[in-house]
Formats: C-alpha cells, structure tokens, sequence
C-alpha cells in the first residue's frame, strides 16, 4: 500500500511504541542505500517535503536525512508491507547517502549489477559543473551538447559495427562507451534518466 497522509493511521505503530523501520532503496536500481525509523511526524514531514525524514534514537529528534551535509534523499514513493510494520522509502538520492561518503551504507556489501548504472548517473551529474581539466567527463560538459552528441553517434556506429562482425569483446567495449556518452547527454540536456525509463515503463504497459 501506498503511504499518503489520508492512510497513516492505519499503520502498526503500537509494535514498536511509535516507530516503523524504513528501509530506503534507489528509485532506478532497487540498490538499499540506508535503514532508519519513522515515528508519526518524521512520516508527515517526508510526505509534506518531498525529503526522507527519520527520527533519531539517539538524538530523541527527527531529522532530515542531509540537513547538514547536503546529502539529502528526494522521496519518490512510500509504501508499507503486508503487516503495516515496515516501510520501503523509493529515493532519488542527492550525493552519498552514507555518512562515510560511500553511495550505500552496505558498501562493503554485495548490490545488484544494474545498480552501477545509477551510481554512474550520480556520479557524472557531480562533474556537470566541475573544471574542464579535472576529468574526462567534466571536459565533455565544457565542449558543449553538439560534441557529447557526435560521440553518442560515434559509439553507436562504433557498437554497431562491431555487433555486426561479432567481435564480441568489442561489443562489450563499445557498449560501455555508448552507455555512459548517452547519460552525459542526457545530463547535458538536463533530462533525467528517470523520464527515459518513464517512457520505457509506458511503451510496456
């Protein structure tokens, strides 16, 4: 069930006197970044401020998740499991969620494959604005949208020639290139890549 402020009370709130575990997961890759709670008020202020919203154990306090680091979590869907006792928070994360700096708090841990495609998108939105000499990515940026397009098209001939010969470690390797040339410009275009899997999720319907 879908979490709204209409529902809340609903919840099994008298299990664990007034808090829910929240477990947060990446909107795109279903990667786990983080495990919290949610007493009432945290719950009504992630759902008011789009911002995921714990409330601390230790602090005795809610608090939003990169108030002072800036690493904050956009709430994209909140959602209770059969019992009412859990929550899965869907996120778009703003920067590292873990407090060490690492994407995940299970950075030691194992993630799903598919996961490292977000982890890149947030990684190449940080370098939009950096200096041009401080990394490939950055320099690319500065050459401008018609330079990242031509080598978006220089891979897909690229991808495509070798598919055609069935090279397939060039395959694999032109691939690569093509995929991460495309979120530079959708990046540069300032498209994000959830509206390409919007698009992808209404052509299945």
């Amino acid at each position: 069930m879908l979490i709204t402020t209409n529902n809340q009370e609903q919840l099994a709130w008298d299990k664990m006197n007034g808090l829910l575990p929240v477990i947060v997961q990446h909107v795109f890759s279903g990667q786990i970044l983080m495990q919290g709670y949610m007493n009432r008020a945290a719950l009504q202020q992630s759902l008011n401020t789009k911002l995921v919203t714990f409330f601390s154990r230790s602090k005795q306090r809610i608090w939003t998740k990169g108030e002072e680091s800036g690493n904050t979590l956009a709430l994209q869907q909140l959602s209770v499991d059969c019992d009412g006792d859990a929550l899965i928070a869907l996120v778009l994360p703003n920067g590292p969620t873990c407090h060490t700096g690492d994407f995940s708090c299970w950075h030691t841990g194992a993630k799903p494959t598919l996961a490292f495609i977000a982890e890149l998108d947030g990684i190449i939105s940080a370098r939009k604005h950096a200096a041009a000499e401080t990394s490939y990515t950055a320099s690319l940026f500065e050459s401008g949208i018609k330079r990242i397009a031509q080598k978006v098209g220089e891979e897909g001939v690229e991808t495509a020639l070798a598919a055609t010969v069935q090279d397939l470690d060039e395959l694999k390797n032109e691939s690569a290139d093509l995929l991460y040339h495309l979120l530079v410009l959708l990046q540069a275009s300032d498209v994000p890549l959830a509206d390409v899997i919007e698009v992808l999720q209404q052509r299945h319907q």
